[in-house]
C-alpha cells in the first residue's frame, strides 16, 4: 500500500504543478494583455492631445494601428481613411500587401475584404471562419489565406470616417469582446479625425483670412496711393502763389481732415485789377466733397471771368441772373460783373448735378486794392469778420442761401471798405467746432477773443489762432477739414512784408 500512496502523491503533485504552469501562463498572457492595452489606451490619449499636424497624425495612427494588431493577436491590420463619397484618402498598414489604392471606392468583396460590406451597413463585421461565412469572398490569385476577420467602422454620427480591419490565418482569432475594444478604439479614433477635419478648416479659414487680410492690405496700399494722388492734385487747385500787391498782405492756411477735403480758399486777379478771394467749404468730406470742390473752383474761376473760354457765355442773361443791390450801399459797381459767378456756379450745379445733392457755404469778395472797396456775397458761410485796431468791427454775414441747392437764387450783393490796419478773416466751420480730447468746442467766443487781440500783420493773427486752436485739439481727431483766409490792408507808415502762405 506505501508504493501506490507514494505514487498518488506524486500523481496528485503533477497534477496541481499542471494547474500553477497553466495559471502563470494565463497570468503572462493577462499581465501582456494588460500592458498592451495600457499601450493602446496611452495611444489614444496621445491622439486625443495631437496638434493634428499631417505628420504626426499618421504617426500617431500608425503606433494605433500596431498596437491594436499586437493587443488581439492579429497578423495584418489595416486602417483606411475615407472621405464623404466613399473614397479612399490615406491607408495605413501593418505588412506591405495588396490594398485598396488611395482615390478607389470600398465595394462589397474588394480584394476578398469584409470592409466592402461594413462601408455599405455601417456595423462591425466580424467573421469567425471566412469559409463558412457568406460575407467573405474569396478572389482568385489571393497570396494570403485568411480564416478570421474583423472589420469595425470608424463612425462620427452618421459620417463613416474609415475602417480598420484585422486578420487572421486560424479560425476563431476574433470575439465579441475584440469587436468591443476595437469599437472603443475607433470611437477614439473618430473623435481624432473630427478634430483633425475641424483643425484643418480652421487652418484653412486661417488662411483664407490671411490672404483677405494681404489682399485687403494690399487695395489699402493702392487706395492710399490713388488718395495721396488725388491728396497732391486737389493741393495743386489751391492757389501755388498768392498775389502780392502793394500795402496789401495775404495769407491762408490748410488742413484737411482726411487726405483729400472738400474746403477750398482762393485769391487771384480778376479784370481791372480786382481780387478775387474765396473761402467755401463743400458739404460732406471724402473724395466726393474734393471732386466738388474742384469743380466749385474751377467754375467761380471761369465764371468770374478770370479765366476766359471760347463761345462760353460769362454773364449769360441779364434778366436771369440779376442780383440783389441796395444802391445805397453800392458805391463801385465795376465789381458786381465777377460776382455773377456765384448765380451761374449755383445754376450748374443745381442743374446739372442735382441728384448728388451736393452744395456748397461760399464767400466770393472781390477786392478793389487801390481804394480798399470790397464787394462781396455771403453764400450761407460762416460769418467773416474785419479785425481793427480795437478789435472786431464789423460781421460780413450771409447774404443769401448756399450754392447748389436749387436753379435761379438771386443772392445779395453787399459792398464794406476796409481802412488801412483793418484786416479780413474768413474760416470754415472747421476751425469753430474743432474738438478737444474732453470733446469740447473751440466756439465763436474763443475765436473772436483771439480777435479782440492787438496783432499787426496778416500772418501773426494767422499763427496765434493756428497756435490756440491745436492746442486745443491737442491729441484728439480732426473731424473736419480746417481752412482760414487773412486779408489785411497796411498802414501808410508800415513796411511792406512779403506775403505767405501756409
Amino acid at each position: 500500500m506505501i508504493p501506490f500512496n507514494h505514487q498518488s502523491k506524486e500523481q496528485q503533485l503533477i497534477v496541481e504543478l499542471e494547474v500553477l504552469r497553466k495559471e502563470l501562463a494565463e497570468l503572462k498572457t493577462e499581465k501582456a494583455t494588460f500592458e498592451t492595452q495600457t499601450e493602446l489606451l496611452e495611444h489614444l490619449v496621445a491622439m486625443a492631445r495631437c496638434s493634428f499636424c499631417e505628420e504626426m497624425l499618421k504617426v500617431t495612427l500608425q503606433e494605433t494601428v500596431h498596437v491594436s494588431s499586437k493587443l488581439n493577436g492579429a497578423e495584418k491590420c489595416s486602417l483606411f481613411l475615407l472621405n464623404s463619397n466613399g473614397v479612399i484618402t490615406d491607408s495605413i498598414l501593418t505588412h506591405e500587401e495588396d490594398a485598396p489604392q488611395v482615390g478607389s471606392v470600398l465595394d462589397k468583396g474588394l480584394a476578398g475584404w469584409l470592409a466592402g460590406w461594413v462601408f455599405h451597413h455601417r456595423q462591425v463585421g466580424l467573421i469567425t471562419d471566412t469559409e463558412t461565412d457568406d460575407r467573405w469572398l474569396i478572389q482568385p490569385n489571393q497570396p494570403y489565406s485568411v480564416r478570421s476577420a474583423l472589420a469595425v467602422p470608424i463612425l462620427r454620427d452618421e459620417e463613416l470616417l474609415g475602417i480598420i480591419t484585422l486578420l487572421h490565418q486560424e479560425p476563431g482569432q476574433f470575439s465579441p469582446e475584440t469587436a468591443y475594444l476595437m469599437q472603443v478604439t475607433a470611437h477614439q479614433i473618430a473623435l481624432v479625425l473630427e478634430n483633425a477635419q475641424l483643425y484643418r478648416k480652421l487652418e484653412e479659414s486661417y488662411l483664407s483670412l490671411d490672404k483677405a487680410k494681404q489682399a485687403i492690405e494690399a487695395y489699402s496700399q493702392a487706395l492710399d496711393s490713388e488718395l495721396e494722388k488725388g491728396r497732391q492734385i486737389q493741393r495743386d487747385f489751391l492757389p501755388r502763389e498768392i498775389p502780392q500787391l502793394p500795402n496789401w498782405e495775404i495769407a491762408a492756411c490748410f488742413y484737411p481732415a482726411r487726405q483729400v477735403a472738400g474746403d477750398f480758399y482762393d485769391a487771384f486777379m480778376l479784370p481791372g485789377d480786382y481780387l478775387g478771394i474765396v473761402i467755401a467749404d463743400v458739404c460732406d468730406k471724402g473724395v466726393g466733397a474734393a471732386l466738388f470742390m474742384a469743380l466749385f473752383r474751377s467754375l467761380i474761376r471761369v465764371f468770374s471771368g478770370q479765366t476766359h473760354l471760347d463761345g462760353l457765355s460769362i454773364i449769360g442773361k441779364d434778366e436771369e441772373l440779376d442780383c440783389l443791390i441796395d444802391p445805397l450801399v453800392i458805391t463801385d459797381f465795376n465789381q458786381i460783373n465777377a460776382l455773377k459767378a456765384v448765380a451761374l456756379t449755383n445754376n450748374y450745379i443745381a442743374q446739372q448735378h442735382s441728384e448728388m445733392n451736393m452744395f456748397a457755404t461760399l464767400f466770393f469778395g472781390v477786392l478793389n486794392p487801390a481804394n480798399g472797396c470790397l464787394t462781396y456775397i455771403n453764400a450761407g458761410h460762416e460769418p467773416l469778420f474785419i479785425v481793427g485796431d480795437s478789435g472786431v468791427k464789423e460781421s460780413l454775414k450771409s447774404t443769401g442761401p448756399v450754392v447748389g441747392i436749387m436753379p435761379n437764387i438771386k443772392f445779395k450783393i453787399q459792398q464794406v471798405q476796409l481802412e488801412p490796419g483793418d484786416t479780413l478773416i474768413g474760416y470754415t466751420d472747421g476751425v469753430t467746432e474743432a474738438r478737444a480730447p474732453s470733446r469740447e468746442f473751440f466756439t465763436n467766443k474763443r475765436l473772436l477773443s483771439l480777435l479782440n487781440q492787438t496783432v499787426f500783420s496778416a500772418c501773426d493773427l494767422l499763427e496765434h489762432i493756428k497756435t490756440n486752436l491745436f492746442t486745443h485739439i491737442d491729441n484728439a481727431q480732426q473731424f473736419d477739414d480746417i481752412t482760414m483766409l487773412v486779408v489785411r490792408r497796411k498802414t501808410v507808415t508800415e513796411e511792406a512784408h512779403p506775403p505767405a502762405e501756409y
